[in-house]
């Protein structure tokens, strides 16, 4: 059982629509039933989503983010694309960036970085994906993947007091595989020890469920998780949950 105040955060990814958000009702119960153990629920559901979702939740514990922005702050020429602030002009209060599923469409370290910095501008709190590859981690290079995509997605960012980091192994989103405890264990410890002693929030993220809660919760260095298919399931997130702190 863990004491740990815990984040929850759920990346809805392509999914749900108005009638959808009437699911959430029993995570608000939940939420607001759950007095002793501590933790931060955060729904991150796509762009058409957010606003009613923003408003949905005002009276509530839960908080809502996004899942993806254009890293101009400004406005411009970019059809179909919405930057930070517009974003944050919704209800954002979070915004997801760096996962794999997007650096794999064609994003870079780099291009990271300015959505970085133009969301940070807009008062948007980060979640930062980073992770290897199944490719990478054959080859024994996780530590060296982690590092260059910690450098280089904060470089410039002094203030990474409103970044969360999540730990997601790109062999393990939606594959239902996820690392041995101990490499996991020892993934966490190597981004900790990359901050100093102003380590900020780690999580995992990859597959997470249920099944798997149980080990994972074991692993104290944690922060908490970020849930994808899982959350789209009040119950099965709200399992989830409960096992952390059972």
């Amino acid at each position: 059982m863990t004491n740990k105040y815990m984040y929850f955060i759920a990346n809805w990814k392509m999914f749900g629509n108005l009638r959808t958000l009437n699911s959430l009702d029993s995570v608000i119960k939940f939420s607001n039933s759950s007095k002793k153990n501590k933790f931060k629920i955060i729904y991150c559901p796509p762009n058409t989503l957010i606003r009613p979702l923003s408003k949905r939740l005002k009276k509530t514990k839960l908080l809502v983010g996004a899942q993806n922005c254009h890293h101009n702050e400004n406005y411009g020429a970019f059809t179909g694309s919405v930057n930070a602030k517009m974003l944050k002009d919704v209800g954002a209060k979070y915004i997801i960036l760096g996962h794999s599923e997007n650096r794999q469409s064609g994003e870079t370290d780099k291009l990271i970085n300015l959505k970085i910095k133009s969301a940070i501008k807009a008062g948007l709190k980060i979640i930062l994906c980073i992770g290897e590859t199944l490719n990478e981690k054959r080859k024994n290079k996780t530590n060296q993947v982690l590092a260059k995509q910690i450098k280089n997605c904060l470089k410039s960012i002094n203030k990474k007091s409103d970044i969360v980091i999540a730990y997601e192994p790109v062999w393990s989103i939606g594959t239902g595989l996820i690392p041995k405890l101990d490499n996991l264990s020892k993934s966490i410890s190597f981004i900790k020890n990359k901050f100093g002693k102003k380590s900020p929030k780690i999580l995992y993220g990859g597959s997470v469920n249920g099944n798997n809660i149980a080990q994972l919760k074991d692993i104290n260095s944690l922060d908490g998780f970020l849930v994808g298919g899982a959350s789209q399931n009040s119950k099965k997130f709200i399992d989830i949950i409960k096992k952390t702190f059972n």
